[in-house]
């Protein structure tokens, strides 16, 4: 009651109220003790101990979140110096700012140990000094002599230890709840931290608590069901910076999301952010990455062909806008990979198969496959002509970022694949009047075919007299031939004449 303005009113308002009891016990000969309850006291009956045992001088071994829950307790037991000097609000405060906050391992357990207590550490200010101190650990940490810029040894030993102490946060902020990781993730934006570290720590993350990301169950994680993972994926990917990381670790996580993100069956704009995000940066995904199941019913295809036809839109939509050869060049190549291993697919349709082609070598190929239809090659040719001219279009209007040799050669590649063009032209030309022709004849050849059922027919039913005579004057009917070069057929009717 010294020390606890809180406990000194409660136990004298007990008392007062409880004044006949007291009288009635007197009278009886044994003594009364008054009775309070404190509800929901801060971190239960353990801590209330501890601050008995300070308020009586007992010796207590203090850690980061004890201490915080000392320091919530204290603030509801309104333990004030202005009450009593020496008090535990004092005391406590001292400990989380010379032993708690000055370590990053133990100012995360302190900021674990806030959860439990959320609204009143919150109140206090113990959250917000916790996240302020985290997030100062990691701008510091983030130098830029980190990334490769020249250093001498003592710089480096600096840069080895600041690293350290990053992944040492890193890792540690992945045991926070996801409320409070959210905080700090805000709080790193808001300091200006570079979109690399939020993006990183952002999937890091994910990949602890969403088991589906990884293929291996989590024992740490406390996230079990799948709509409550559902929530959380849309959470982080709706928290991931615009502007994406150039790491190709980061791209690769980004497809391990997506590939989660389906399974799960998130909202459309929560895919949508992520396959912009792949696909502005397509060129650093590998094959494994691009081959994504078919997860629904609704797709014949083994693979998602959708899918990857949204990539490559992303991808082109943001080439228009910064429009580099080497990056094309790799996606072709790429989409050229993907191809060989979705052309075994018997439920996929060669229109779908064409539109995946962007190299010219694809289109080639494409366009001399005898086995695709004669609209598909005429597509392919058309496709490649739009290829041939953003080709040109991109030498002429290089400002002095090409030479005069290479512009040559660009014209050279571009010359000679256009002859080529022009000789499948001619052969797709000739092949259609073939075609034509083939058909033409083919419908005469049917009429003949009936008309000659037709008087086998007659004859079947004629008497057997009739069948004798024409057996003996050697009626014979001859099969007709076609000629796939010249409109020629020969009449069985002439024959016979």
């Amino acid at each position: 009651m010294s020390k606890s303005r809180k406990l000194h009113q409660l136990i004298t308002e007990q008392e007062q109220s409880d004044e006949k009891k007291k009288k009635r016990h007197d009278e009886d000969g044994d003594g009364y003790t008054p009775h309070i309850r404190l509800e929901n006291f801060p971190g239960g009956p353990e801590i209330f101990e501890m601050v008995v045992k300070v308020c009586y001088g007992v010796k207590v071994n203090l850690s980061a979140s004890t201490a915080v829950l000392l320091r919530c307790a204290a603030e509801e037991l309104e333990m004030t110096e202005e009450y009593s000097p020496d008090n535990l609000i004092l005391k406590t405060e001292n400990f989380l700012s010379h032993s708690v906050l000055s370590n990053t391992q133990e100012t995360i357990a302190a900021l674990k140990a806030c959860e439990s207590v959320s609204s009143l550490a919150e109140s206090i200010g113990i959250t917000k000094q916790c996240i302020d101190s985290i997030v100062s650990v990691a701008s510091s940490s983030a130098d830029p002599l980190l990334f490769g810029w020249p250093m001498n040894n003592r710089d480096s030993t600096k840069k080895k230890n600041k690293g350290s102490t990053l992944e040492v946060l890193s890792e540690d902020l992945l045991e926070l709840s996801f409320p409070i990781f959210k905080r700090v993730v805000q709080a790193m934006k808001a300091k200006g931290l570079s979109d690399n570290i939020v993006e990183t720590s952002l999937i890091r993350y994910a990949k602890k608590h969403i088991p589906l990301i990884t293929s291996r169950s989590s024992s740490s994680s406390t996230i079990a069901s799948k709509n409550q993972q559902r929530e959380l994926l849309e959470t982080i990917i709706s928290y991931l910076p615009i502007h994406n990381s150039s790491a190709t670790s980061t791209t690769r996580s980004l497809f391990g999301l997506l590939r989660s993100a389906i399974i799960l069956n998130t909202s459309e704009k929560c895919r949508t952010v992520l396959e912009k995000k792949i696909g502005s940066h397509l060129e650093k995904a590998t094959l494994d990455d691009l081959l994504i199941p078919s997860y629904s019913y609704l797709n014949e295809t083994l693979y998602d062909i959708d899918l990857v036809e949204r990539l490559i839109r992303h991808f082109l939509e943001n080439a228009a806008v910064s429009l580099s050869s080497t990056s094309l060049t790799v996606v072709g190549k790429l989409i050229d990979g993907a191809l060989c291993e979705i052309a075994s697919d018997a439920n996929l349709k060669p229109e779908r198969f064409y539109i995946l082609a962007l190299t010219i070598e694809g289109c080639t190929h494409a366009a001399q496959n005898e086995r695709l239809p004669l609209r598909a090659v005429v597509k392919v040719l058309f496709l490649e002509q739009l290829q041939l001219r953003t080709l040109v279009t991109a030498v002429t209007e290089e400002d002095g970022g090409e030479t005069a040799g290479e512009a040559k050669v660009y014209f050279g590649v571009w010359e000679e694949v256009l002859k080529e063009n022009q000789v499948l032209r001619l052969d797709m030309d000739a092949m259609r009047t073939r075609l034509y022709h083939l058909e033409s004849e083919y419908l005469n050849l049917k009429e003949v075919i009936a008309k000659i059922d037709k008087e086998r027919l007659y004859v079947a039913n004629a008497s057997p007299r009739k069948w004798s005579i024409s057996n003996k004057f050697g009626c014979k009917f001859k099969t007709q031939v076609c000629d796939s070069h010249e409109s020629k057929m020969v009449d069985g009717r002439c024959q016979r004449r």
